[in-house]
């Protein structure tokens, strides 16, 4: 199997990302319930060019996170683990049944209410906790399986990405949306003519946002637009694309997703855990990661290995692909930002984000426990 140096790099950095940001999560959780919470929560509101610091962090600097995962999504369609259509096929099969089944268990609870707009928060998977979850069992999980659940959260957040695109799009201001995607046809025929300057693509990219933030479409979704305009050459150390995620990996997970991280989990738990619990959203959500991610990646990834059309690795079987969908569980990042666009209640908001660190701990834990009691440790030989 063909792995990449940016494929380890990838996964080393999003390793490490996850450990920081459970690290974060936890500092901002006590920061929020103590003493000081008013200033806490104050600080993240304060006023910076007539919007909040909160709103400056996930419409702005998300959009790089969103930039680094399209550039991602870019090299493994072009030449990594979803260059091959055979080797790419059990993660998408195995990413389509974690999306749709979460989001059917989360609709057949809340379906004809007012909260039935959240179907979308269980159905993405938290790459960097994800891995960081993986990386714990160290050598004892084999190279597929790192780069199955890999290739599946990078699925994952392209469906995440569209269904934010198609569903979480309220009002559109069409000569704005059409100047941003026309800038975005331009930044493609420059790509085609073979222009390798990457400063003209990161101002036309800054253009794009400015246009598609005022078009009412979510403007985070210019950074995958422009990562799929970026020359991406023949993939090697000297190609555009690969220079800019390269320069992303480390800014994005030790700076961009840990301030999302400390701005979007300051949440104060309410005193009424069980109120919040049993709330048809919260039942939703719990539902959809902890029961509806593995068995949805399980079930249709069987599917699709029994009617021939992919292959299970020879080293993996289908207990460490139940398992490893635990891990899929892991909401985080991408549930937390579609909680913020399906819902304007804060209460609503900020219960929903409280079940999804819930939700993510447990699958987590149950992930974490499964993979070490189906993987085997591995016989080292004495050469001596």
């Amino acid at each position: 199997m063909k792995i990449t140096k940016l494929f380890n790099d990838f996964f080393e950095s999003e390793k490490s990302s996850g450990l920081f940001l459970i690290s974060c999560t936890l500092f901002s959780l006590v920061i929020a319930n103590s003493a000081i919470s008013g200033n806490y929560l104050h600080f993240w509101h304060t006023n910076l060019a007539g919007n909040s610091l909160e709103y400056w962090i996930n419409d702005g600097l998300m959009t790089i996170f969103f930039l680094l995962i399209g550039l991602e999504l870019e090299r493994e369609v072009y030449d990594g683990e979803l260059s091959s259509i055979k080797d790419a096929m059990l993660p998408i099969f195995g990413a389509i049944g974690g999306m749709i089944v979460p989001a059917g268990l989360f609709l057949l609870i809340n379906y004809g209410t007012t909260s039935q707009s959240g179907a979308g928060i269980p159905m993405a998977t938290d790459i960097a906790f994800a891995l960081a979850i993986l990386s714990l069992l160290g050598n004892r999980v084999p190279l597929s399986l790192k780069v199955f659940l890999t290739a599946l959260a990078v699925i994952d957040d392209l469906g995440a990405i569209l269904i934010i695109a198609i569903f979480y799009t309220k009002t559109l201001l069409w000569s704005n949306l059409l100047i941003a995607l026309s800038i975005f046809g331009f930044l493609l025929i420059l790509n085609r003519l073979k222009v390798r300057n990457l400063i003209i693509y990161l101002i036309g990219g800054i253009f794009m946002w400015y246009f598609m933030l005022h078009s009412g479409v979510h403007a985070t979704i210019t950074g995958v637009l422009l990562a799929f305009a970026i020359p991406f050459g023949n993939g090697n150390t000297k190609s555009t694309s690969y220079i800019l995620q390269h320069f992303l990996h480390k800014p994005v997970a030790f700076f961009i997703l840990p301030l999302f991280a400390l701005a979007n989990t300051a949440i104060v738990i309410s005193s009424n855990i069980g109120e919040t619990l049993t709330q048809n959203y919260s039942i939703g959500i719990a539902l959809g990661l902890i029961i509806g991610k593995p068995l949805g990646i399980f079930l249709v990834s069987l599917l699709a290995v029994s009617l021939g059309i992919c292959k299970l690795p020879t080293d993996l079987n289908w207990k460490s692909i139940l398992a490893v969908g635990f891990l899929g569980g892991i909401g985080f990042t991408m549930s937390i930002f579609i909680t913020l666009l399906a819902f304007s209640d804060e209460t609503i908001i900020n219960n929903a984000k409280f079940v999804i660190l819930l939700s993510s701990l447990i699958a987590g834990i149950i992930g974490y426990f499964s993979l070490k009691l189906v993987l085997k440790i591995p016989i080292i030989e004495n050469k001596n």
